[in-house]
C-alpha cells in the first residue's frame, strides 16, 4: 500500500458524506473496515469493490494492504482520535494518507448532552488497561470521557469506582451515537449503571459532582502523607508498618516523579504502595508479599484509601517467575527480605532497569542479630551498585532508622 485515504462514519445507517468523500468512495476498487463498517457503507461501494475486513491480528491485515497500491478504510469517528489511522502511520512508513474524520463519538455524547467538553480528561479503555482511568479518578480529574470495550463496559466501570470509594461522580452513557434507530443517551448513579446493561457501542462522560457524598475513606485525600492509623494492620501489630514520616522519606528518596515502575518487596499492610499511588498515580506499583494473610489486608487498605490499580503478587518473591512481569521495575523499595537481602538484591538487578534505584529501611535495633545494613553494604559492593550516603530518622520511642539507597549502574564495569 501505497496510499490510502481514512473515512471516518458514525453509527448510522443512512450516512452522508460531501462530495469531495463521495468521489474518493466512487473512485476506489480495495475497501478496507470492522464489519460493521462494511454493513453501513456497502450500498455507497462501487459494484466490483474488493472488502478487507480488520480483524485481530493486524499482521494479517497489513499484509493485504501490501498487495495493492491504494485503499480506502472506514473508520469510526475521527480516524486520529484513539483510531486505526494512528495504527497505520505506525506501521506503515512512508505511506502516504488522507483522513476524512467525523465527529468521535465522545463529541456527539456532549452534543447531545449541551456539555462542553474544552475541560474533558480523555480516557481510552478500548484494549487498554485500567491504567490511565485510574490515575484520572485518582487526580481528581472532574470530567472524564472514557472509549469502552466489552471488557471494560460502563457497568464494570462503574463497579470499579464504587469499590474504590470514588462515589462523587454521576455517569453518562451514550449508546449506538448517530444512529437514529437505535441511539440512546441515558443519565445514571454509579449504583444504577453497576447493575446496568448497555449495548454496544458506547462510551461514557463522568462528572463529578462535589454536593454528592464521598464513603468514608473513599478517592484520594488532600493530605500529604496518609496518617499511619487509616490502616488495617497486620494482627493489630503497630511496628508492622512503615511509619508516615519514614514512608515520605523512602518515597523521596525514590525519586519517584521520574520513574515508571515502582516494585515494593515485603508489602505487608501496603502502606507504601498505596501511598506512592496516590502521591504518583502515572506509576505502575508492583506489591510482593510472602504471607499469605496480608493479601486481603493490602487490599482492603487499597480499596480503603482509593488506590486503585496496584498489582499484589503474593508468594516468596525468589520464586516469583519476573519475567512475566509486563512492567520491569525503574525504582525498587525492599520492606522486609527475612535475611535474604542478596539473594533478593541479585534477582532485582536482572530486570531493574539501568540507572533505576533501590531504597531499603534498617532499622538500629540492638537486640536484632542480623545487621540489614550491614548486608545492604556488602551486596551493593558485589554488584557494584553506586551508594548515597545513609540518612539517619529517629520518630519518638523508635530505634533510629537508617534509610538506604543505592543506583544501578547506567554501563557494565569492565571487571564484572
Amino acid at each position: 500500500m501505497k496510499t490510502c485515504d481514512i473515512i471516518g462514519i458514525s453509527d448510522n445507517r443512512q450516512q452522508w458524506f460531501a462530495p469531495e468523500v463521495m468521489n474518493v468512495i466512487q473512485g476506489g476498487h480495495v475497501f478496507s473496515g470492522g464489519r460493521r463498517h462494511h454493513e453501513i457503507v456497502a450500498p455507497l461501494l462501487p459494484s466490483d469493490a474488493v472488502w478487507l475486513d480488520i480483524t485481530v491480528p493486524l499482521e494479517g491485515v497489513f499484509k493485504q494492504y501490501e498487495a495493492v497500491e491504494h485503499v480506502v478504510i472506514f473508520a469510526s469517528g475521527d480516524p486520529l482520535f484513539y483510531g486505526f489511522a494512528n495504527t497505520v502511520q505506525r506501521e506503515c512508513k512512508g505511506v502516504v494518507m488522507r483522513v476524512f474524520p467525523s465527529f468521535n463519538s465522545l463529541q456527539m455524547l456532549t452534543h447531545r448532552l449541551l456539555l462542553p467538553y474544552h475541560d474533558m480528561r480523555i480516557v481510552s479503555l478500548t484494549g487498554r488497561p485500567w491504567q490511565e482511568f485510574d490515575r484520572a479518578l485518582i487526580e481528581q480529574a472532574t470530567k472524564i470521557g472514557i472509549l469502552t470495550d466489552r471488557e471494560h463496559t460502563p457497568s464494570a466501570i462503574a463497579r470499579r469506582m464504587l469499590e474504590y470509594g470514588y462515589t462523587h461522580y454521576q455517569m453518562h452513557v451514550g449508546e449506538h451515537l448517530g444512529n437514529p434507530q437505535a441511539e440512546r443517551v441515558t443519565t445514571l448513579t454509579l449504583e444504577e449503571a453497576a447493575t446496568s446493561t448497555f449495548a454496544m457501542p458506547n462510551c461514557v462522560i463522568l462528572e463529578g459532582n462535589r454536593s454528592l457524598p464521598l464513603r468514608e475513606g473513599g478517592g484520594r485525600v488532600s493530605t500529604f502523607g496518609l496518617p499511619d492509623s487509616s490502616f488495617a494492620l497486620l494482627d493489630g501489630r503497630a511496628k508492622m508498618i512503615t511509619k508516615m514520616p519514614i514512608r515520605l522519606l523512602a518515597l523521596q528518596a525514590l525519586d519517584l516523579t521520574h520513574r515508571h515502575t515502582l516494585w515494593d518487596i515485603g508489602a505487608c499492610t501496603g502502606s507504601v504502595s498505596i501511598e506512592a499511588r496516590l502521591l504518583f498515580p502515572h506509576l505502575h506499583v508492583v506489591a510482593f508479599e510472602i504471607r499469605p494473610e496480608c493479601e486481603a489486608i493490602i487490599r482492603a487498605n487499597a480499596r480503603h484509601h482509593g488506590a486503585l490499580g496496584i498489582e499484589v503478587r503474593m508468594g516468596d518473591f525468589l520464586e516469583d517467575p519476573l519475567g512475566v512481569a509486563p512492567f520491569p521495575p525503574d525504582a525498587i523499595f525492599i520492606g522486609g527480605h527475612g535475611g535474604r537481602l542478596k539473594e533478593i538484591m541479585a534477582k532485582v538487578l536482572t530486570v531493574l532497569a539501568p540507572g533505576g534505584v533501590i531504597v531499603m529501611n534498617s532499622v538500629k535495633a540492638p537486640l536484632v542479630k542480623t545487621d540489614s545494613h550491614q548486608l545492604w553494604d556488602e551486596a551493593c559492593r558485589e554488584f557494584a551498585l553506586q551508594q548515597e550516603p545513609p540518612m539517619r530518622v529517629v520518630i519518638d520511642e523508635y530505634h533510629p532508622i537508617e534509610i538506604l539507597k543505592a543506583y544501578k549502574p547506567t554501563q557494565t564495569s569492565p571487571n564484572k
